[in-house]
């Protein structure tokens, strides 16, 4: 009967691959062919639908954080210390969602961040990626780790507009190759990753024993020659950056620069001193320093320390339109995610990346129209408020002055947030 069952095994992997490589298998070489849109009632159940239609190793890789996952969790829990009060008498008969960056129109303010995992959870890779962000309207942030090469990849969506983030390498040759590069392949903007010069210790990993040694054809199209995975990749990088990185990559690449992973005012003040021209507040989705502040957390005192001298990005935690929201009332201009793109990318392929931007477009309009808020400047104008107990012990609503960066008192109209302070 053993050997029956051995038999039909084998028979069945050769007409039917994936009834045989599962989810169970942690480091298997199963990747999603679907392509289609999806349904799911939240980014939240999103989740767990995937983690059911890849390798646990795999799936572990992109939804695990470093260490405890304590700031991986905080940042998404962080959204909870701030509440938004809803405005009914605002007067509006319709919202507008709609906003710009870097002279690209755009139908939200809502982009993909960089990942280098797309290659990893489906067969079309970033190719199916950039299809869903042309499909939704928005931008793609593609990473030095691509799967695919970066110039094939723009080829997949003639027009789709998207970004270039590189992991600065040691030798300052590759540096300039993979920038101009960029450019070439039609780059708005290059995005300086500076929180990551080494691996987060990835517990996850261990646990699932497993190893991420995708290829990186960006790599090894410059090196030319053997095959490069991300492992090796990563010995290249630089550890520490300095305002010098940013003007070196401004003067070879003549794009705008945006600097990833500032968590402090002190950062902020450095990259837009060396010529940042913006800023994007992230902790990696909390896959880097585990016991650090949450994303959020650090926003609004970056903003302040910013003041508007250039735009600013958000990412780390969100999975709510109500995240988005209150991310824009505290200084961000845009906002990207990352993981929920790649839940949506395995589940359906381009469609279900657009679907995924659809979805948080959706909560996001939602929530402006509760707040009364009828475009995202009047979103960016949202105040906020402290409960504080006065003498009789009831609660009281302080206003601290508009959103991060703006200054003044809350004009009428305008939504108002609660905060724990």
């Amino acid at each position: 009967m053993k050997k029956r069952t051995q038999v039909l095994l084998i028979l069945l992997g050769l007409l039917f691959p994936a009834a045989v490589v599962g989810a169970d298998d942690t480091n298997g070489p199963t990747v999603s062919e679907a392509e289609g849109p999806i349904k799911f009632i939240n980014l939240y159940d999103l989740e767990k639908e995937a983690s059911t239609k890849i390798p646990k190793g795999a799936f572990g890789y992109v939804e695990g954080g470093a260490e405890d996952e304590v700031t991986m969790r905080g940042n998404t829990k962080a959204f909870d210390k701030k509440q938004i009060l809803p405005n009914g008498l605002a007067g509006l008969d319709g919202v507008d969602l709609t906003t710009q960056f870097l002279g690209i129109d755009l139908p939200s303010p809502i982009i993909l961040a960089p990942m280098a995992a797309h290659g990893l959870v489906h067969k079309e890779a970033d190719r199916a990626s950039i299809k869903g962000t042309q499909k939704a309207g928005t931008i793609m942030s593609i990473s030095t780790y691509s799967s695919v090469l970066i110039d094939d990849i723009a080829k997949s969506a003639p027009g789709a507009p998207f970004l270039f983030q590189i992991y600065m390498s040691k030798d300052s040759g590759f540096n300039e190759f993979i920038v101009k590069k960029a450019k070439e392949a039609g780059a708005r903007a290059i995005i300086i990753t500076i929180d990551a010069g080494t691996p987060g210790n990835r517990e996850s990993d261990q646990r699932n024993d497993y190893n991420y040694s995708m290829p990186t054809p960006n790599v090894l199209e410059y090196y030319q020659g053997g095959n490069m995975t991300q492992s090796q990749a990563r010995e290249l990088r630089k550890i520490s950056f300095s305002g010098e990185d940013i003007k070196f990559i401004k003067r070879v690449g003549g794009l705008p620069v945006l600097v990833k992973g500032i968590q402090s005012p002190e950062a902020a003040e450095t990259a837009i001193a060396a010529g940042a021209d913006g800023i994007w507040v992230s902790n990696h989705g909390g896959r880097q320093l585990d016991g650090g502040p949450a994303s959020f957390e650090m926003l609004p005192i970056i903003a302040e320390v910013v003041n508007k001298r250039v735009p600013i990005v958000f990412d780390s935690g969100v999975r709510r339109g109500t995240h988005v929201f209150k991310a824009l009332a505290s200084g961000a201009d845009l906002v990207a995610v990352g993981r929920p793109a790649l839940y949506g990318l395995i589940l359906g392929g381009s469609e279900g990346v657009s679907d995924v931007f659809q979805h948080l477009n959706k909560e996001l309009e939602t929530t402006m129209i509760l707040a009364g808020t009828k475009d995202i400047a009047e979103v960016k104008k949202t105040a906020y408020s402290t409960p504080k107990k006065s003498d009789d012990g009831l609660g009281q609503l302080y206003d601290n002055g508009e959103a991060a960066g703006q200054g003044g008192h809350r004009k009428p109209g305008s939504a108002t947030f609660r905060g724990d302070s």
